[in-house]
């Protein structure tokens, strides 16, 4: 008989038998027991009150009846805390039984126990189960990790059990390899900032050997662990990549394409010109196509990665059309997205087959289907200018079958050919006049009306075709009714003797008789137009339109990259990163591509702290949007002077203000009167020696950026690094570096616009910093920034702004504005920039203040590996402001005491000591303000490597 009979009990009392049952002597009454009360447990009664007497079966070597047990434990223990210690005793003593089920069981279920009470208990078992000798224990114990970490992380933490799990990575079982990495992933994911999984050559080594041997789940955990390194150079990415294409033919769908995300992440590192490059673009297509032979809903999940693939590397599946043509079972989400692949994949060697194709589809059942195959012949004319005829003269036919639906989608895609192409095809504008009084949806009608008021002087009727729109102009949809009003303003533009009536009459409806504001604000404004200067409206309303590009529907660039790293999971089916849709207080960490070896982009990551900054400090300044705007409520929009300070208390300016038109006014465009800040002309000093700007009339051309800054040797300048990443800021990456030469400050700024609009309107500010940094000019980009486009600006600084000391002392806190929004960034300038030209003390006043200046203000710092002579140290710091006031040799080690002064007119005084032929150098600092030494030992550090 099966277990189904302990469902069909429902007797009374039956609890208390239960009971009397549970404390049977006999083993095989008491197992019945235990199985009817789980039986009871499932269905949702409560049976509670047998805790004590189910735990009292723990004791027994029946591997079942123990199975039994735990799964009772686990579901009550959170109820019944103080009864679950009761069973700690059991656990314990299970984890040092012979059998290794039986200790893997126990280390499963004290996992499974989320009672605070119990854990602290569990610390010891789950220590020799780590180490146990058995693999299956220990592969058991590694999960059991993650789970005690979920429940008292700090716990984990002081234990050491993290670093048996990093051991365990080392493990020569493949599967406890497997589960250490699925666990420290699984902690790593909820604590990013925490350095778990410190992958290196050697330990990824390990993890490919262990690939080949796990379980479909273990490949899939140690390949998403891959995915999350980043090779050093493309031999590595290379060397790695050919481990892991043997996963490409596994059966599991879920490996094949978490193989696929490692390949295309790493293949970002390998140059288009090698051979290998060439030969795993052809191994990457048969595994997709493969997946593709699946069931429907694995289908689908297939063609949300593969659209993603194709949209970042088309070449893959190019010559694999023919797969995506849709079969006549495939279900509609299916279909759908084959044929969004298909348009993406259409080129000019397919387009014949593409066509045929679509236009079957058009002849569909399926309404949707059939809508979405015609808007695909009009995606194709866009994409492939040699097809467009023929597309065209498909669309036609389509029309004259005279399917409502299909003549309505036809017209659409036809208004977006007549964007792409114009003077090419308009002959078909009276096909579609015949068809005007079919039309009856709002999309439709809106293209109808967009085409009659496009091309009215071809059409002879149109204004009596818009005037029979207009008859139920309130009844129409608000996109209707905008671009009817367009439409009749540019028939009055092209035919103003016939049509004033017309004209008067639709802006008095839009205007009068509309609750719409934005219909009202258009009709507003057509009509002032109108009646002020009918020139200037004919320039404004038929302006030559830009024409539409191929693909409108991509997905941005910095977008596409976090998702090409998220193949395989919940966000490559969504399209969207995984923090748009995963709630809780799970860290969701941004991921993207590794930078290009071949390419010339810089390739230092977002994190990338600026020389001079120890590495582990630029991501500690780097503030949330939300901390950043109480801050920048003081920031000051005067444009500061690096002469006297000037009253500037008129121009200070909220955080309100900045996200509005206080930048804009900083840019020159706000009108002086009432409200507007008045702007002090600064003095001629303010412009730096060598940037030789003729003074202009307005704040705007004060400087004129364009004259390059002088080229004299300066201080050391460190490598650009990005400062602000494109997927913080909508498409701006902002990359930057400091630099001083002959006395003047600049900010070196790269900007790249990795969005799909145009860029323009920029404006820079600065929050209030310690050493009173502000940009000594508006920020100048000369020309808008369109698409992909770099642009390099130098951005002359002052030290003449507000002052206020910021932790730590060297960080700056940047608001950024273009026509997109604002943005906020923080970053470390190395504090060399600020060291002054004159800054070298005469030897006297030096060893007054030397004595003058209390012993506690001393600093001692130890500079490693610089294997530089006195003399090479003393021409190297020279160049940077740092100034030798005096030699000496004290029993063979060279004494260099040295001076240098800030912008602020604090002094610094040094000595260094160089023990030849040893590349450790002391240094020691006194300084009246103590505080700025660490800063001036970094900034030495930084001279002296680089």
């Amino acid at each position: 008989m099966t277990d189904s009979k302990y469902f069909t009990t429902t007797k009374k009392g039956e609890i208390f038998e239960l009971k009397a049952e549970l404390n049977s002597d006999k083993k095989e009454k008491k197992k019945e027991a235990v199985k009817k009360v789980i039986a009871s447990m499932t269905v949702g009664k409560d049976v509670s009150a047998l805790f004590p007497d189910v735990v009292n079966c723990m004791q027994t070597d029946n591997l079942e009846l123990k199975k039994l047990v735990y799964l009772y434990l686990m579901n009550y223990a959170k109820s019944q805390p103080d009864m679950a210690i009761m069973a700690v005793n059991t656990f314990v003593k299970d984890c040092e039984d012979p059998n290794p089920l039986i200790r893997a069981l126990a280390v499963r279920t004290m996992g499974c126990i989320r009672v605070d009470k119990i854990t602290e208990y569990l610390c010891e078992p789950l220590r020799k189960c780590l180490k146990d000798e058995d693999p299956y224990v220990r592969k058991t114990a590694a999960v059991c990790v993650a789970k005690l970490h979920d429940i008292n992380a700090q716990l984990v933490e002081d234990q050491g059990f993290l670093d048996t799990l990093k051991d365990l990575i080392s493990d020569s079982n493949p599967m406890v390899v497997a589960n250490a990495v699925a666990a420290l992933s699984e902690i790593a994911e909820s604590h990013p900032s925490s350095n778990l999984l410190d992958l290196n050559p050697q330990s990824i080594n390990k993890l490919l050997t262990a690939l080949n041997e796990c379980t479909e789940w273990g490949q899939i955990f140690i390949l998403d662990c891959l995915a999350n390194y980043t090779p050093k150079d493309d031999r590595e990415a290379q060397s790695i990549c050919e481990r892991v294409t043997p996963r490409l033919s596994h059966a599991n769908s879920a490996v094949v394409l978490s193989a696929v995300k490692v390949l295309m992440k790493f293949m970002e590192m390998l140059s288009k010109d090698l051979d290998y490059y060439g030969t795993l673009l052809k191994k990457l297509a048969p595994p997709l196509v493969t997946l593709l032979s699946a069931e429907p809903e694995l289908q689908y999940v297939a063609l949300r990665n593969i659209n993603l693939i194709v949209q970042k590397r088309p070449e893959v599946l190019k010559h694999e059309m023919k797969v995506f043509f849709v079969k006549y079972n495939d279900p509609i989400y299916v279909k759908l997205e084959k044929l969004d692949i298909m348009i993406r994949l259409a080129s000019q060697a397919n387009i014949a087959q593409v066509l045929a194709e679509l236009k079957e589809y058009a002849t569909e059942v399926d309404v949707d289907f059939v809508r979405k195959a015609v808007r695909a012949i009009g995606r194709c004319a866009i994409k492939v200018e040699q097809s467009a005829e023929r597309c065209v003269s498909t669309l036609l036919d389509l029309i004259q079958t005279k399917v409502n639906y299909v003549v309505q989608e036809a017209i659409v895609v036809i208004k977006d050919i007549f964007r792409k192409y114009p003077n090419k095809y308009e002959s078909v504008i009276a096909t579609l006049c015949e068809n005007l009084d079919s039309l009856d949806e709002p999309e439709a009608r809106a293209a109808m009306i967009w085409i009659v008021g496009e091309y009215a002087e071809r059409i002879d009727n149109a204004d009596e075709l818009l005037e029979s729109f207009l008859e139920g102009f309130h009844d129409e949809s608000a996109q209707v009714q905008l671009q009817l009003l367009t439409a009749i303003v540019k028939l009055f533009l092209k035919k103003p003797t016939e049509t004033q009536e017309l004209v008067q009459q639709v802006l008095s409806l839009a205007t009068q008789d509309s609750d719409n504001p934005d219909l009202r604000d258009r009709g507003y404004i057509y009509w002032r137009l109108l009646s002020t200067d009918p020139v200037a409206a004919k320039e404004v309303v038929l302006a030559e339109k830009p024409l539409i590009s191929e693909e409108t529907d991509l997905i941005e660039p910095t977008l596409l990259d976090e998702l090409i790293c998220c193949i395989g999971t919940l966000a490559s089916v969504y399209h969207k990163p995984p923090s748009a849709f995963v709630e809780g207080g799970r860290g969701v960490v941004h991921k993207s591509l590794p930078p290009r070896t071949a390419s010339s982009e810089s390739t230092e990551s977002p994190e990338t702290a600026p020389a001079g900054a120890p590495p582990g400090e630029q991501l500690d300044t780097v503030p949330t949007q939300g901390d950043l705007l109480g801050d920048l409520l003081n920031l000051d929009l005067g444009p500061p002077v690096s002469g006297p300070p000037l009253a500037t208390s008129a121009v200070q300016m909220g955080a309100v203000d900045l996200l509005g038109g206080g930048l804009d006014s900083l840019m020159g465009d706000e009108p002086e009167g009432i409200g507007a800040p008045s702007f002090v002309a600064p003095p001629a000093a303010a412009v730096p020696a060598n940037l030789g700007a003729p003074m202009g009339s307005g704040l705007s051309d004060l400087f004129d950026l364009t004259s390059g800054v002088g080229t004299l040797s300066g201080s050391y300048v460190a490598p650009k690094a990005v400062w602000l990443p494109a997927m913080k800021a909508k498409g701006l990456e902002i990359s930057g570096t400091f630099t001083r030469q002959a006395g003047s400050i600049s900010m070196d700024l790269q900007l790249t616009n990795k969005a799909l609009q145009v860029m323009t309107d920029f404006a820079i500010q600065f929050n209030r910093n310690s050493f009173g940094l502000a940009p000594a000019a508006p920020l100048q980009v000369h020309a808008p920034l369109s698409p992909t486009q770099t642009v390099e600006i130098s951005l002359p600084l002052s030290t003449a702004g507000s002052v206020m000391k910021t932790e730590p002392l060297n960080s700056l806190q940047v608001a950024v504005k273009n026509n997109i929004d604002v943005f906020y960034f923080s970053t470390l300038y190395p504090l060399h920039i600020l060291f002054v030209e004159d800054g070298k003390m005469d030897r006297q006043m030096f060893l007054a203040t030397w004595k003058d200046i209390p012993n506690e203000n001393e600093a001692q710092f130890q500079i490693r590996d610089c294997p530089l002579n006195a003399e090479a140290v003393s021409s190297r710091l020279q160049s940077s402001s740092i100034f030798t006031v005096a030699r000496r040799n004290v029993e063979g080690q060279d004494m260099l005491y040295q001076s240098l002064k800030l912008t602020n007119g604090i002094w610094v005084l040094a000595e260094l000591r160089i023990q030849p032929g040893n590349p450790s150098f002391t240094l020691s600092l006194k300084c009246r303000a103590p505080e700025v030494s660490q800063h001036v030992y970094q900034a030495y550090e930084t001279i002296l490597k680089n």
